[in-house]
């Protein structure tokens, strides 16, 4: 327990450490210019202050993807979602049931490859004890499939029994743990995985579970959210449920893995339907070599722009819809089935990542939370070490600069650059994030404001500063990260160590090195819709 709350105030690190240092960018090879064009008139979306949030799984250590067990002891045990594919096979200890409180056990002939399991309400205290230590907010995806029956197309009919449910919140409250928010299910919107339920019972069982929030936590100024279906988009699957809950849901989730597989494995897969962007159960089998497909998708920018359509279709919903909810990615690993090692936890994988997080907050995306915080090829953190894997550091420079209010932003001059802003966080000015997906190419960049639609208010300071973050050794594979030329590595006593900026003039452009990305703040650059 001790590691696993070292572990999580790693993570929560995020809103303590401050950045001036001097680094020249770039490596040999060509150079070209390009433009950012910020529309600085109003903001085209909003953030929660936590958009960056990370999850926590149930697999157990012998859940294995071909032919590698990634997930160690990572098990589910800053905001935090706890959930993931065995949730929906969880039953929660009461003090009135008598059976033995059982772990998960591997078990083919069962859905998803294992029996089901129990949290134990010892555990429960335990992890709860370790965060509000953390200080962390939670979100707990509850057991949607409690007392319905699933047929052989994977239909899961009947209403949801929401009694243990009920048991564990109710034993949450008297125990005096906060809770953020109440997740129901995970993954059975739309044709499901490993099982579905029609939007209809689906919008009925949240009311179920709306009806236990309010009457439990009746007297509570503050109340958790009611939070779902927590699944890969549908549109008339989500636009039927979504209007069938215009007062009993107050965020809707999706989960987003649009990379394909973590690598190719040698057999069939037992496949749900392409609108999803891929996930896919893979049936026992080793697989063949490394698949280069994977980084592939991650270094074509072309490819990740179709990423944007889920959140267009989630935004389109709930603008034609007559809810107040909002829009979350509850759970986002890029490549299912655990990611790939030396990929999905390697320098490549923030081509992918911070680009979904500038993406998903264009489209009025309030939170976003990355799988996971640790386990399987797509942590965070190290599951053995818990030492920050690189897109830790991203993230961290996201949740320190980017600011709530997000900017109409578009980049000219190279295919190969990709450009958000967002109103600084906790400071004047504005924040980019700039991404260089050509392999030898640096590119000087430019940024201008509309100069009638979103003049400048103040021009102030002469200067900006600038993250420049690049791949040990121009490896792209390197877990290791190197912010301004410095290598970035625990300190002695494991913390996070000083991620400071460069001093760049205003009158220079931001260089971007190849294969690089980088956060400049702009503290002269003072629009109207940052101003309150």
């Amino acid at each position: 327990m001790c590691m696993l709350f070292k572990l999580v105030l790693l993570y929560l690190w995020v809103h303590w450490v401050n950045q001036g240092s001097d680094f020249v960018t770039g490596r040999s090879g060509n150079v070209t210019s390009g433009t950012v064009f910020v529309n600085g008139t109003a903001s085209i979306g909003k953030t929660d202050d936590n958009f960056i949030c990370a999850t926590l799984d149930w697999w157990a250590p012998n859940k294995c993807d071909y032919g590698t067990c990634s997930w160690e002891r990572s098990s589910l045990l800053n905001l935090i979602r706890m959930g993931g594919t065995l949730q929906d096979k969880v039953i929660y200890e009461t003090k009135d049931d008598k059976s033995p409180c059982a772990p998960f056990v591997k078990n083919s002939s069962e859905m998803f490859g294992f029996s089901k399991g129990c949290l134990p309400m010892s555990r429960w205290d335990q992890l709860n004890v370790f965060f509000k230590k953390a200080g962390a907010m939670v979100v707990f995806g509850l057991n949607a499939l409690n007392g319905k029956t699933i047929g052989s197309d994977g239909s899961a009919t009947g209403a949801w029994n929401s009694s243990n449910a009920e048991s564990l919140i109710r034993y949450t409250v008297n125990k005096g743990y906060s809770i953020h928010g109440w997740e129901l299910g995970n993954e059975l919107c739309g044709t499901g995985v490993g099982a579905k339920v029609a939007p209809d019972q689906y919008a009925s069982d949240v009311k179920s579970l709306e009806n236990i929030v309010q009457n439990i936590y009746r007297g509570f100024e503050v109340k958790p959210l009611v939070i779902a279906p927590g699944g890969f988009i549908d549109t008339n699957w989500f636009a039927q449920f979504i209007q069938r809950t215009p007062k009993s849901l107050q965020v809707v989730t999706q989960h987003i893995y649009n990379l394909g597989p973590g690598t190719r494995a040698k057999s069939s897969y037992l496949k749900v339907p392409s609108n999803k962007a891929a996930f896919q159960i893979t049936l026992n089998v080793g697989y063949v070599g490394n698949d280069n497909q994977l980084i592939n998708n991650i270094l074509d920018p072309s490819y990740l722009d179709g990423g944007a359509q889920p959140f267009r279709d989630l935004e389109a919903i709930l603008k034609n819809s007559a809810t107040p909810a909002v829009a979350w990615v509850g759970e986002a690993g890029g490549a299912y089935n655990s990611g790939q090692n030396l990929v999905t936890n390697s320098f490549v994988n923030a081509f992918w990542y911070l680009g979904q997080l500038g993406m998903a907050s264009s489209y009025d995306t309030k939170t976003y939370c990355r799988q996971t915080l640790i386990g399987g090829n797509y942590g965070l953190l190290d599951t053995a070490t818990f030492v920050p894997n690189p897109d830790y550091y991203g993230a961290l420079l996201w949740h320190r600069l980017m600011g709530s209010n997000v900017l109409s932003t578009s980049f000219s001059g190279t295919t190969g650059v990709r450009a958000y802003a967002h109103c600084s966080k906790q400071s004047q000015g504005i924040s980019l994030l700039l991404i260089n997906f050509n392999a030898n190419i640096s590119v000087n960049v430019r940024v201008v404001t509309d100069g009638e639609q979103a003049p400048r208010v103040k021009l102030g300071n002469t200067s900006r500063e600038e993250y420049h973050f690049t791949a040990k050794d121009e490896n792209l594979h390197s877990q290791k990260v190197v912010l301004n030329g410095k290598i970035l590595a625990l300190n002695s006593s494991g913390g996070i160590p000083p991620m400071e900026p460069v001093n760049r003039s205003m009158t220079d452009p931001i260089i971007v090195a190849p294969f690089s990305y980088v956060f400049s703040h702009i503290s002269s650059i003072i629009l109207p819709a940052c101003i309150n």
